[in-house]
């Protein structure tokens, strides 16, 4: 019972994340939205990280399972994604590394505001 009462308080946020993108006429998913609730309730309280933790975990054990329809998806669209393979890959390699390159250096900027204001 327990775990069904951490699903349904997860499934409500999402709820709430979709209501959201119907409601703003912004390009942002619903599961973004949804992830930002989540994470606003955790920050403020609403939300107790041990309401959600277990199946929290559990989903998360789970997620390399909710990767095969997509993959799925992709071998049966293979005629349709061919002609454009070597573009979407490109871009994917610039976006990877560009995306680490961003992370990283924030990081030691976070890393070293920190140890500014420790000394």
């Amino acid at each position: 019972m327990k775990y069904l009462k951490q699903f349904l308080i997860i499934l409500a946020v999402s709820l709430m994340g979709e209501i959201l993108k119907a409601v703003l006429p912004l390009p942002i998913p619903a599961s973004i939205y949804g992830m930002v609730l989540m994470f606003i309730f955790l920050l403020t309280g609403v939300i107790k990280l041990s309401q959600v933790r277990e199946t929290g975990r559990f989903l998360i054990e789970i997620m390399p399972v909710m990767f095969i329809p997509a993959g799925v998806g992709l071998m049966s669209s293979w005629n349709v994604l061919e002609p454009v393979l070597l573009p979407v890959s490109v871009i994917t390699v610039i976006t990877i590394f560009t995306v680490m390159g961003a992370t990283g250096l924030i990081s030691q900027a976070i890393i070293r505001r920190s140890a500014k204001e420790g000394k």
